[in-house]
Parts: C-alpha cells; sequence; structure tokens
C-alpha cells in the first residue's frame, strides 16, 4: 500500500483513532498485563475502530490494522513500559514567557525546549546525533532555525538553532547534484547571521517537509527494525501509511532529495519517515505535536520488538570501572595502544560492564556480528566500522596480535574503497576505537576521557540492538562501502586537509 491511500481523510482517522484509543485507556490497562491478554485489548480497539470506519471514515479496518495491533495497544495498555513524553505545560510555559512577546521567538524557545526533551532520552539520540527545526516568520520572511553543527540536543540553546532564509534552500530543491562542498557554502549564505555555526547536514531535509516542525532521531528500537535486509515492510506491517518508507542514501543533498522526491508522491496525510538502515523523522503543525509523535513512533517499534520476544535490553547504568586497567586484560590492552602514535600523547580506556553486555559478548557468532558495522551512519565517524574483539584472559601478546590483525584489516578495507572514491582520500589512523572482551566487558578508546567515555556509550547502545535484531531476523546494518563513504564524508577530509 502506498503512503498516497492516506490522502485526504487518512490524517484524520488517525487522529480518531487515538481519541477513542485514549478514551479506553483505563479499562485496556486494567485487562491486558505485559505480553498477555493482548488479543482482548485488540478486540476491544479493533470494534471502535470498525465504528470509525462505519460511520464514515472511508478506509477499511485492514489499512490500519498493523499500526493497531502492535501501536495503539502497546501505547495505552502496557503499564509503566514504553518510552514516555517528557512534555510538561508549566515547563513549556515557562519557555514561551521567557522568550519574550515575538511569536517567532517563543515558538523557537519551544523547539529548543522540546529539542531537549529528546536529547535527554539516550534511546532517541546520543552524543550530537539526529536533528530539529522550527519554521517562523521574521521580517515578513519566512525563516527556518535548525540544529547547528558542534550542538547536542541535550543541553542545545538558542544559538544551537542557527536561523536561515528558507527561500533560497527551497529553490535548491531543483538542483539534480550538489556537492557537500556546495551544498555548506549554501546553508551558510543563507544564514541570517554569518557568526551561526553551520546548519545540520540534512537542513536541505528538514527545509523541504512543509511541517512548521520537524524532529530527527536515531532511536535504538527502530534500528534494530531498520537494520534488517526487509526493513522497509517490515515498517510498512508497523505503521501501515503512518510514514514514508525512504531507502537508504547517504545524508546530504541525495538524501534531502530523494527523501522529498518519496514525500512529494506519497506523503500526502502522512506524520512521518522511516529512514532505512538510518532513523526516524516524525512532524507536525506544533513543537509538542512533532515531540509526542517521534515518542510514539518509538513506543511503537519497542512494541514490535517486544512481541516478538525481541525487546531491547533496558537501559541501566553500566558499571564503569574508576581505574580500567586494574584487570590485567584492560592493562595490557592500555599498553600496546599506548605505543602507538596514535596515542602516545595521552590514551584513555573507559571499561563498562552489565547484563546486555554480557549477553551481547555471549553471541556465538559475536566474531561475525560485531564486525557487520555500525548500528546508525554517523556512529562510524566515532567508533570505526569495527571494533577489536579478545577475551578476559588476553595479555599484551594476545593484544598485540589482536590490534596488529585489527590495523592490517583497516588498511585492506582502506585501499579497497579509497581506490573507487572520486577524489583523493587520506588515510585516518588505523586503531580501534572500541575493544569487545569476552567474559569481561567492552572498552571504550580515546585520547581523551570524553572520547573513551562517547565510544564506550555508542558500544553500550549497540549491544543492545543488536541482539533485539537478531532475535527478529539479522543485523544487517550499512555495507562496508556505505560505511567508508560516511566515514571519509568529503567534508570530513577537508577538516584533515585543512589541518
Amino acid at each position: 500500500m502506498g503512503c498516497a491511500l492516506l490522502a485526504g481523510t487518512g490524517a484524520g482517522l488517525f487522529d480518531r483513532l487515538d481519541d477513542a484509543v485514549a478514551d479506553m485507556a483505563s479499562e485496556t490497562e486494567r485487562v491486558v498485563e505485559p505480553n498477555r491478554n493482548a488479543s482482548r485489548a485488540y478486540v476491544k480497539i479493533s470494534r471502535r475502530w470498525t465504528q470509525i470506519v462505519e460511520s464514515g471514515g472511508g478506509l477499511a479496518e485492514e489499512t490500519l490494522r498493523p499500526a493497531l495491533t502492535v501501536g495503539w495497544v502497546a501505547r495505552r495498555s502496557t503499564k509503566g513500559k514504553g518510552m514516555k513524553s517528557f512534555w510538561n505545560v508549566s515547563d513549556a510555559e515557562s519557555w514561551e514567557a521567557a522568550a519574550g512577546p515575538e511569536l517567532a521567538d517563543r515558538e523557537l524557545a519551544l523547539r529548543v525546549y522540546t529539542s531537549r526533551l529528546l536529547g535527554k532520552e539516550p534511546d532517541l539520540v546520543l552524543h550530537g546525533g539526529g536533528n530539529t527545526s522550527v519554521k517562523v516568520v521574521r521580517d515578513d520572511r519566512a525563516v527556518m532555525h535548525v540544529k547547528g553543527s558542534g550542538w547536542d540536543l541535550a543541553t542545545i540553546e538558542a544559538p544551537g538553532l542557527p536561523a536561515v532564509w528558507l527561500d533560497p534552500l527551497i529553490e535548491a530543491r531543483q538542483a539534480e547534484t550538489m556537492r557537500d562542498e556546495d551544498m555548506v557554502a549554501l546553508l551558510r549564505a543563507a544564514l541570517l547571521d554569518e557568526s551561526s555555526p553551520t546548519p545540520s547536514v540534512e537542513a536541505l531535509l528538514h527545509a523541504y517537509l512543509p511541517a512548521k516542525v520537524v524532529d530527527h532521531t536515531h532511536s535504538a528500537a527502530c534500528l534494530a527494525i531498520a537494520d534488517q535486509a526487509d526493513g522497509a515492510e517490515r515498517c510498512r506491517e508497523i505503521f501501515g501509511n503512518e510514514l514514508c518508507v525512504v531507502p537508504y542514501v547517504m545524508p546530504g543533498f541525495q538524501l534531502s532529495r530523494e527523501a522529498d522526491r518519496i514525500f512529494r508522491t506519497y506523503g500526502e496525510g502522512t506524520r512521518g519517515l522511516f529512514l532505512v538502515q538510518h532513523g526516524l523523522f516524525s512532524f507536525g503543525d506544533d513543537a509538542k505535536t512533532s515531540y509526542e509523535r517521534i515518542i510514539r513512533f518509538t513506543t511503537m517499534c519497542e512494541a514490535y520488538l517486544e512481541a516478538r520476544g525481541a525487546a531491547l535490553a533496558p537501559q541501566e547504568e553500566a558499571t564503569a570501572a574508576d581505574d580500567p586497567t586494574g584487570h590485567p586484560a584492560v592493562a595490557a590492552l592500555h599498553r600496546v595502544l599506548s605505543g602507538t602514535d596514535r596515542f602516545s600523547g595521552g590514551l584513555h580506556l573507559d571499561l563498562r560492564c552489565s547484563r546486555a553486555i554480557t549477553t551481547y559478548l555471549e553471541l556465538p557468532d559475536l566474531d561475525d556480528v560485531a564486525c557487520r558495522g555500525t548500528a546508525t551512519p554517523d556512529h562510524v565517524i566515532r567508533i570505526k566500522p569495527r571494533p577489536v574483539i579478545g577475551e578476559a584472559g588476553f595479555g599484551t601478546g594476545d593484544w598485540q596480535k589482536a590490534v596488529e590483525d585489527f590495523a592490517a584489516w583497516y588498511v585492506a578495507y582502506f585501499e579497497r574503497h579509497a581506490s573507487r572514491a572520486h577524489e583523493p582520500k587520506t588515510m585516518l589512523d588505523p586503531l580501534p576505537r572500541v575493544a569487545l572482551i569476552r567474559g569481561l566487558g567492552l572498552v571504550g578508546i580515546g585520547t581523551s576521557g570524553k572520547e573513551a567515555r562517547i565510544a564506550a556509550d555508542l558500544a553500550e547502545q549497540t549491544a543492545r540492538i543488536v541482539p533485539s535484531a537478531e532475535a527478529i531476523g539479522r543485523f544487517e546494518p550499512l555495507c562496508e562501502a556505505e560505511l567508508f563513504e560516511m566515514e571519509y564524508w568529503s567534508l570530513e577530509q577537508a577538516k584533515l586537509t585543512r589541518g
């Protein structure tokens, strides 16, 4: 079924169904316990849905049955489970009031508020991932505030959502191709304040979507589904026609153009995008609506996994060692890495242990599955395409060989793909950023404590995503060539050349 099937009446039907289910929420919670009696709740909701259709809604029940069974039942009936909305009316009013009397400033304030709500949930975004935007009017012209480079949603402030004139961005949709460097020049030329940070590489996609507010996340639950060979089909099973499916395209102009084409063809009545091997977009007429939609979409993904016995391992505080090198295997790894040029000026390790990490490390095919790629494209810039793998009993000699093998693989990986690139590439250091140690835990590796912590955080999230993905099918993230394209993105390479 194409997204166009929801044209006209579809969005209203979703609203009416949501209202109907909300009216029955307390009764549903009473009859449904986690993983039990869900069919009874479905029957009740399905009957109400039939009443809506028979009253003139215009769509057959089958059109949205997948979203019913997976989404609304789970969201309304599983008490205390699933992702929650942190929207608070009082807090929202305070943000608006502090922004002053100008409407555009108040809308920006709410955008900052909901961006922070997204950023506080690590299962939505981590360490600079994701982006948000809002379209406003300033000086009688359309303006878009969109997340800028270097800002993290968890701590973002108004300057982290630089303003760009919308007209020149919309005009650019007529171009067939655009180099990334030219896209960045276009975005910077459109800035109202030239001292602002460079807008997100996905700013054009935000501009092309007609909604006032747009949210983009790399939801952990979504990735367990998006990183499947049949991720697009699973999306339709979960969401019906509420989301448009966008196949993987490298972030930047080409993704913006392809997503725009798909949305303009199929998007009437839809409320978001499902980007295969990448993440989720939601949009709406105001900050609250778009934010709560991304929460609902994520909850629907969580429910889909849970219904198949593949729920994400719960978030937990992993045990982080104050002195990772207190363990002999980690101390040996430290000795090996500190002797390399990359880490001769400083080496920090972040050791994590948890039940989820242990489950991941005990996968019988860990050596295969851990080396297939990163859960979402931008992780490769932080943690390389794969980890180095060892054992709790490893000594210096064992790690020396493991690191040398990793470096040899990395050099071969670079040579395989650099020879096919459109422009010369400069190889990055061939050393790991994550070590998986069977019988112990995982280690983030960096030249600073912050770098090591970020690497460990991303690896820890991966340790929760992969088992769920494997439980419903097969974890299939980006292929090696696509990971190389992301890791050696021309804009990142330009920084090396300037350096």
